[in-house]
């Protein structure tokens, strides 16, 4: 990385993206007058209060405050960081990021500019070494025990390539000896975890004799790998350890794949294996994840949620398989809202999905999908069978485990639900026990905002005013007409009119972004949210108007200022000439 973004080139994207057309790929958009609305991705609620508009390029949440342009919005809902974000948002019109020298001191551009450019040459890697897989499942001397395994399970040619899928015999250097020829380049491959540091300073292939799942992040790039060994060899799926490039808690194998596949996904699958998720595609259902051997967290969940509003678990019906589901559920809790779905499939003992799509085909497995078990049926289930509820006791334990998790729950109408649904198992104790539970749980989870009436001033209403119309500034004759005026908010106001006069097509994303990360930038944003009902066509001349009674407040107050104190202690030559202006003015 040579340095910071140029300023020139983040203008120029703000200025091409559409913040309408980028929302509503994750978020579906409706009209609502002049703007777009939605409930809000950022925090649960019954009604829409997430508001986008088309002409300020911004969005805001009436609900729980969230504000930003198109760059805040990929930071946010994407979880990016702030260059990655300018890096997605810019890769999605074919733009290239450039960078400039910055300001930092010689040794930390220089850190700066390894960790980035350390990145680059993982990631470039790791696609290089998934490459070489996918050419060993077509050149290794025993390829052909591999192609047997994958056609045995079904797979074709296509699936396969779609997948990168490959292969690595099981040999110790079979990939070393092609990517280890150097110290350093050994170095890399045991911190990405491709290579295992052996009791002779002589590193060998984590991998071996395996067929090879490359694990791509959001954004495509191979970040690590989930090996199936062939034989009796233990264990039978091994992945990648935790790297500088791989967090295996936050991704999801074979997500990026099934937003390639469908352009509006609808629904996703969560199984267990590699092997799940190619052979469900293989047979028409491309649209399922895998967890990367663990629990799926929070952070996948969240993800989930935020590409889709219906998830599907699928597990194993085993004791580990509804173990599994009972942590996802727990996990999902906090996330859970109206208009989202969490539901559960238990597949017969010794099946998985890829041997119930192989032997029912995708009509007959979809349809089990569509019959999946809700959320809350799964956890009265699942609850009521720890439980004696023909004794008082057993009902009183049963409403004391329900707690826990229904105050892990926003608001919604399922929770409104379950509460309903538990308090009716009391019989006629029913609307006391409601009552109970109302009172008892505790919105842990609810983001509730107080909306302070934002105070009508000159200067508030000029600065608001020309956020939403930049183009106003050409109505002054001269954009540096209120640069001797002293009074709150009138530093942050000369900046913006410097900034629209120096350019005459910026917009308000692009005003707002000059702001981020500072006090001014907060300050604006919720002026660019204020409802102050001045009309488009009308919005020059209340502009002008607040211009000139800021000036008249400041001649006011300057006059004020000098007949005190020449009564007090008289005025040398200047002020009195200056107060002889005022007063003839």
């Amino acid at each position: 990385m040579a340095g910071m973004i140029p300023r020139q080139f983040i203008d120029d994207l703000l200025a091409r993206a559409d913040i309408v057309e980028l929302i509503d790929s994750r978020v579906p958009l409706k009209k609502a007058g002049k703007n777009y609305q939605a409930c809000c991705p950022f925090h649960t609620e019954k009604s829409p209060s997430f508001s986008v508009s088309q002409d300020k390029q911004f969005y805001h949440c009436f609900g729980c405050g969230e504000h930003g342009n198109a760059i805040s919005f990929l930071m946010e809902f994407d979880r990016l960081e702030f260059p990655d974000a300018i890096e997605e948002l810019a890769s999605h019109y074919n733009m290239q990021v450039p960078r400039e020298e910055n300001k930092q001191t010689p040794a930390q551009q220089k850190q700066q500019q390894q960790a980035y450019q350390q990145k680059q040459d993982d990631y470039q890697l790791m696609e290089q070494i998934s490459r070489f897989y996918q050419q060993q499942l077509k050149v290794a001397s025993d390829k052909d025990t591999a192609i047997n395994y994958l056609k045995g399970r079904g797979l074709s040619g296509e699936i396969v390539k779609k997948f990168g899928v490959g292969y690595i015999s099981d040999a110790w250097d079979g990939m070393m000896s092609v990517f280890g020829r150097s110290s350093a380049a050994t170095k890399q491959l045991v911190d990405l975890g491709m290579a295992i540091q052996g009791d002779k300073n002589k590193p060998y292939d984590r991998f071996r004799g395996r067929i090879q799942f490359p694990i791509r992040d959001k954004r495509g790039r191979v970040v690590g790998f989930g090996g199936r060994v062939l034989g009796d060899g233990t264990p039978k799926y091994l992945n990648s350890p935790e790297t500088r490039i791989y967090h295996k808690g936050q991704e999801l194998y074979g997500l990026y794949e099934a937003k390639q596949a469908n352009k509006q996904l609808q629904r996703l699958v969560v199984v267990e294996g590699y092997m799940d998720v190619v052979a469900l595609a293989q047979h028409g259902v491309n649209y399922a994840v895998a967890s990367l051997g663990t629990a799926t967290t929070p952070e996948q969940l969240q993800t989930l949620f935020r590409t889709v509003k219906e998830i599907i678990c699928c597990y194993d019906g085993d004791r580990a398989g509804r173990d599994a589901a009972w942590r996802a559920m727990d996990n999902a809790l906090p996330l859970i809202q109206d208009g989202y779905s969490l539901r559960f499939v238990f597949l017969p003992d010794g099946e998985d999905p890829d041997s119930l799509i192989r032997q029912q085909g995708q009509q007959a497995f979809e349809k089990i999908l569509d019959n999946a078990t809700p959320l809350t049926e799964f956890i009265f289930e699942q609850l009521m069978q720890k439980t004696d509820m023909n004794s008082l006791e057993g009902k009183a334990a049963l409403m004391d485990s329900f707690h826990g998790y229904l105050n892990k729950m926003p608001e919604s109408t399922i929770k409104d639900g379950m509460k309903t649904k538990l308090a009716n198992l009391f019989g006629a104790g029913s609307a006391q026990q409601l009552e109970k539970l109302n009172k008892n749980l505790s919105n842990t989870n609810s983001r509730k905002v107080v909306n302070k009436k934002t105070k009508i001033t000159p200067v508030r209403l000029a600065i608001a005013l020309l956020l939403e119309h930049p183009h106003i500034v050409n109505a002054l004759p001269n954009a540096t007409i209120l640069q001797e005026l002293d009074m709150p908010g009138i530093p942050l106001l000369n900046q913006l009119l410097q900034l629209c006069k120096q350019n005459t097509e910026v917009n308000s994303a692009q005003l707002i972004e000059y702001f981020r990360g500072t006090e001014q930038g907060n300050q604006l944003a919720k002026l660019i949210c204020w409802q102050h009902h001045v009309e488009a066509d009308a919005a020059e001349n209340v502009f002008l108007d607040s211009i000139e009674k800021l000036l008249s407040s400041f001649i006011d107050k300057r006059y004020e200022e000098l007949v005190h104190k020449e009564r007090a202690e008289g005025l040398n030559k200047q002020e009195k000439q200056e107060l002889q202006v005022l007063l003839n003015s």
